[in-house]
């Protein structure tokens, strides 16, 4: 039986990222379990893309593995476009709003799933105190006084001959296994869960006039489309995220892909010119999920573990990094003489990063429920809105500055640095 200080449930990106920000102010020995096998990329963009803002940069930046991720693929964009297609309201963001800004930095980044957790589980394998358990799934979770027990399923000696995992030890458990994390369920965590009555539908289509280093959003009767520009160089690539009523998803899912391109030419006002679908479409609920602990006993959620959110304004991701951005800081500040489990240091990032989410949450609500109005006179009045929110600088500069993640209670690795 092995002994870890740590034991982390999924090694998605904010898993790794939670791993590789303990070990580098801390020798804490970390497990990390997740029989998910990493993916090779593929020569064409994969569909699960993942909005990066300055913040999450930092993050990586600070972990060293932020040029790895540029060696592979990724679009940054300067702007972002935002209009109402049942009105006049619209919204243009740069760069240039923020006079704090250099010239050459970005909005964000636009980066492939894969090629991020590819680059981060390759820099945990490099690290001598993280050990990977890979080859079975965990299956019991049992709770001691100053330990937990992990034990892994038997493999099937019919068709595998990769001998039994050894259970472990560790002193403290991090659920980071996504929406559905089975920690979770172990632990019988109680969820605040509200059905957004959309679904997503993901794809990645080519843009004839390009998508201009801009991240596009049209707010449509039924719900919000949105065009995340992709790599390759020559700038027609993008990934959409289109939210829609479970009807209108269903019907769009079985048009043809030539059709199904004509209603995205004409729901984008034709802004990107015509368009050509050239992946897989995958579609998928939308549901906001609240775990009402993300604390309890000997274990913590983070990241989608812990909180869902709408993806109208791609926050989500960036939401779970600091939380492990902020766990990592929170562990790192214990003495040697201290529980790792310390109840007070543990509630107190709860509390911390469950105001984060509430607030996302929250705001995510307003602006869904904002656009979902159809009557012409509240049309009008929000057309107004945008319009004049549009031309009030020092209120485009908060909304960008919300955006890029650039707050003033920010985890130490988390914090812009200008150069």
């Amino acid at each position: 039986m092995q002994k870890f200080d740590l034991l982390i449930v999924g090694a998605g990106m904010v898993g790794l990222t939670l791993a590789l920000a303990l070990r580098k102010n801390t020798n804490l020995t970390i497990a990390i379990a997740d029989t998910l096998p990493i993916a090779d990329l593929s020569s064409e963009p994969e569909v699960r893309v993942s909005a990066i803002n300055v913040a999450s940069k930092t993050i990586f930046e600070q972990l060293d593995v932020w040029a790895d991720i540029e060696k592979q693929r990724l679009q940054a964009y300067q702007h972002m476009h935002i209009w109402d297609k049942a009105g006049l309201g619209k919204l243009d963001f740069s760069v240039a709003d923020l006079n704090s800004f250099p010239k050459n930095e970005q909005l964000g980044w636009i980066i492939e799933n894969t090629v991020i957790r590819n680059v981060l589980w390759e820099k945990a394998q490099q690290d001598q105190g993280i050990s990977f358990f890979t080859h079975s799934k965990l299956a019991n979770i049992a709770m001691g006084e100053s330990e937990v027990f992990a034990s892994f399923e038997l493999p099937d000696t019919h068709t595998n001959n990769t001998p039994p995992q050894m259970p472990l030890i560790a002193k403290l458990v991090v659920g980071a296994d996504g929406a559905n994390s089975w920690l979770r369920k172990q632990l019988a965590t109680p969820m605040i869960t509200r059905d957004y009555d959309h679904h997503a539908i993901v794809a990645t289509v080519n843009c004839l006039q390009g998508h201009k280093n801009t991240a596009w959003q049209v707010f449509l009767p039924t719900g919000p489309l949105a065009f995340l520009p992709l790599f390759p160089q020559h700038g027609n690539t993008c990934s959409i995220v289109y939210s829609t009523s479970p009807e209108e998803a269903k019907r769009l899912i079985e048009l043809s892909p030539t059709d199904f391109a004509k209603e995205l030419t004409a729901a984008s006002d034709g802004k990107l010119g015509a368009i050509e679908l050239i992946s897989e479409r995958f579609t998928h609920p939308l549901t906001m999920r609240l775990a009402q602990d993300f604390v309890k006993d000997r274990t913590v959620l983070i990241g989608d573990a812990a909180h869902t959110i709408h993806p109208l304004a791609g926050q989500g991701v960036n939401l779970g990094l600091l939380d492990a951005a902020s766990l990592a800081q929170s562990l790192a500040s214990l003495t040697p003489e201290q529980d790792l489990a310390d109840q007070k240091v543990l509630k107190a990032f709860a509390r911390y990063r469950k105001a984060e989410a509430i607030e996302m949450i929250t705001a995510m609500e307003a602006i869904k429920q904002t656009f979902a109005v159809q009557q012409n006179g509240l049309k009008l009045l929000r057309g107004i809105g945008m319009s004049l929110l549009n031309n009030i600088k020092p209120a485009k500069k908060l909304m960008i500055e919300q955006a890029l993640g650039l707050k003033a209670d920010l985890p130490e690795l988390a914090r812009h640095k200008p150069s």
